[in-house]
């Protein structure tokens, strides 16, 4: 049948660079390009869904050239979690930066600088987006450094769009960042490839047999990933870069594009080589996740500028996944990715939806001073619900996403009597309420005596897809028993196969 065959898998990859495309050929029609290929996208993502329910894993041989010397497509149940993930924020971030570009191309002042902005932007997001949905999918080392380098040169092409000196100078340091993080995942890639002679992960799992090489090589495959995912203390280019931006491409870069690199970290050590990483290099994980939840959330406090409060949130938000390090190991099958993957879903709306609204509030107020911003909810109610919704989730109160993913984190520190994680845990949802609260009250609170704001007209698109996506996050823990099943499904079937490998 049509929806059985296995070409789906290259659907999420080829359409959103087929899109880009047109938009750079075409001038006019670039968003209804852009829509309809984020629509397709989605609904690809779902039918590789009813696949993997249906057969399990399937893998995907491009071009017809097997392994070792081809490249092959993977579809599990972490993959297509992430894949999900990508596309529904992206139809989300597709509608809002329609609303968002529309109401600054109606101001009258610097005409023609908003429509280049606008102009550039659609091809570069549908580039990223696909590059990105080819990273979550491949199955081969090599390949997706391919991956890994598309989404870095779109993510700080984009960071640079706003033309501003200082988002130029951020979008500088985040491309020298990532140019320098990519060489080091290179040059692992390179000695795997001299130890084992193949680049396939499927292969490389069965392979790995340890030892001093193999170690350096994963030490500077991690370093690099590291430096991309902007793990404290190497997330000094993290801040400036979300907060200087553009707010689509904010919420682009927050929402998805760390997750890219950080999943292919997690997948690396726990999915390829789970047997050469040692003890003590997961618990130097979770001290640096630590570091992060703590340090961002005190750096988050601090600020006095709404997108950057928001962007030191998700240095802090971004410590959880790796606290997960240390603690993955005691868990089996599909529990590895459980607590990981809420996280990263749960993240990902929220963070978008946090961007999306203060894109909003600083095109309807004019800026984004925290102690000015009393009594925005006047002309912005549905933004300033969505950023306290997408506060919700941060906090980690039930029943979102991030209440889950805390939970499980939770519990699994109390099994395993390593309560200090726990307190780690507990610390930054408190701090988290101390930042989210401290906006929130600024939102909703209209001073006695003081005149309401002017209202500038604007259309719904630049509210409803940042409450719609603070909404998934909150709602995320009730659908709680899908990604379990999707997961197990995956996981058991991965069993299957490789249990019957001679």
């Amino acid at each position: 049948m049509l929806f059985d065959s296995s070409s789906w898998i290259i659907a999420p990859i080829v359409l959103p660079l087929m899109a880009g495309l047109f938009c750079f050929l075409f001038t006019r029609g670039t968003f209804a390009i852009s829509v309809v290929a984020s629509i397709a996208n989605l609904v690809t993502v779902v039918v590789l869904h009813r696949q993997l329910i249906s057969f399990g894993p399937t893998r995907y041989v491009v071009g017809g050239w097997r392994v070792p010397l081809g490249i092959t497509l993977r579809t599990d149940g972490p993959a297509l979690l992430m894949l999900l993930m990508a596309a529904v924020t992206g139809v989300a971030i597709t509608f809002y930066a329609r609303g968002y570009f529309s109401f600054r191309i109606a101001e009258p002042k610097r005409e023609g600088r908003h429509e280049r902005q606008q102009r550039f932007f659609w091809p570069l997001w549908m580039m990223l987006l696909g590059s990105l949905n080819a990273l979550f999918l491949s199955s081969d080392i090599f390949n997706l450094y391919v991956t890994l380098e598309l989404v870095s040169v779109s993510a700080a092409a984009l960071a640079a769009l706003s033309g501003k000196p200082a988002s130029q100078i951020a979008a500088f340091r985040y491309l020298l960042v990532s140019l320098l993080g990519s060489l080091s995942y290179l040059l692992g890639v390179v000695f795997i490839y001299k130890i084992h002679g193949v680049l396939d992960l499927d292969m490389l799992r069965m392979a790995a047999s340890g030892g001093p090489a193999l170690g350096a090589a994963l030490a500077l495959m991690t370093v690099g990933l590291l430096l991309k995912t902007a793990l404290f203390p190497l997330h000094f280019w993290l801040p400036p870069a979300h907060a200087n931006a553009l707010a689509p491409v904010s919420a682009i870069l927050s929402g998805l594009v760390v997750k890219g690199s950080f999943y292919l970290l997690f997948r690396l050590w726990f999915d390829v080589f789970p047997g050469v990483i040692a003890t003590p290099a997961l618990n130097l994980m979770g001290l640096l996740g630590a570091g992060a939840i703590l340090w961002g959330s005190v750096q988050a406090i601090r600020q006095q500028r709404l997108k950057l409060l928001v962007a030191y949130s998700t240095v802090s938000q971004l410590g959880y996944l790796f606290v997960a390090f240390p603690l993955a190991r005691l868990e089996n099958g599909a529990g590895v990715w459980t607590a990981v993957t809420f996280m990263a879903l749960a993240h990902a709306c929220a963070k978008a939806a946090m961007f999306m609204a203060a894109g909003a509030i600083f095109l309807q107020v004019g800026h984004d001073r925290i102690r000015d911003l009393a009594g925005v909810r006047a002309c912005l109610p549905v933004a300033s619900l969505a950023y306290a919704v997408a506060g919700v989730n941060l906090m980690g109160l039930p029943p979102s996403g991030g209440f889950m993913a805390k939970w499980l984190l939770l519990t699994s520190s109390l099994a395993s009597c390593r309560w200090w994680w726990g307190l780690v845990i507990m610390a930054g949802s408190l701090l988290a309420a101390i930042y989210v609260f401290r906006v929130v009250s600024r939102l909703f609170v209209i001073p006695a005596g003081e005149p309401l704001r002017a209202c500038y007209p604007h259309s719904i698109l630049l509210e409803w897809p940042a409450l719609i996506l603070a909404l998934i996050s909150l709602l995320l823990g009730f659908a709680a028993p899908y990604p379990l099943q999707l997961l197990d499904t995956a996981q058991s079937a991965m069993a299957l196969f490789y249990g019957g490998l001679p």
